[in-house]
């Protein structure tokens, strides 16, 4: 699905509320909640927008996970590589799928664990 275009075309603020979803994970402090909310007030009016905030919102529960497990990992001293390793993966892969959703194009992240459908 990555790279593919969706069925209609979506309008300017879809594709806005789409670029937010992935954007506002980059955002300290917002993280999980951006993309949330986006999903929740949008889910039944735009597939475009549901679809992205969706992806948004799973890759963001699968980078919570990673850092819990970095965080256990420190006793080890692996987790702190492992926690700056999530962190930057994280951010790239979400300005990816920003430039994506920007293009009217669906993203999938990928690794994500696919919690929300």
């Amino acid at each position: 699905m990555t790279g593919e275009r969706p069925y209609n075309t979506p309008t300017s603020d879809e594709r806005t509320l789409a670029v937010l979803s992935h954007l506002l994970t980059v955002v300290p402090g917002v993280g999980i909640i951006g993309p949330l909310i986006i999903y929740i007030l949008k889910n039944k009016e735009s597939e475009f927008v549901a679809y992205h905030a969706r992806e948004s919102l799973n890759f963001q529960i699968t980078i919570i996970l990673l850092y819990i497990l970095s965080v256990f990992l420190m006793l080890l001293f692996i987790g702190v590589l492992l926690i700056w390793i999530v962190g930057i993966v994280n951010t790239v892969l979400a300005i990816v799928a920003t430039i994506r959703a920007s293009e009217n194009r669906l993203y999938r992240y990928p690794f994500n664990l696919r919690l929300i459908s």
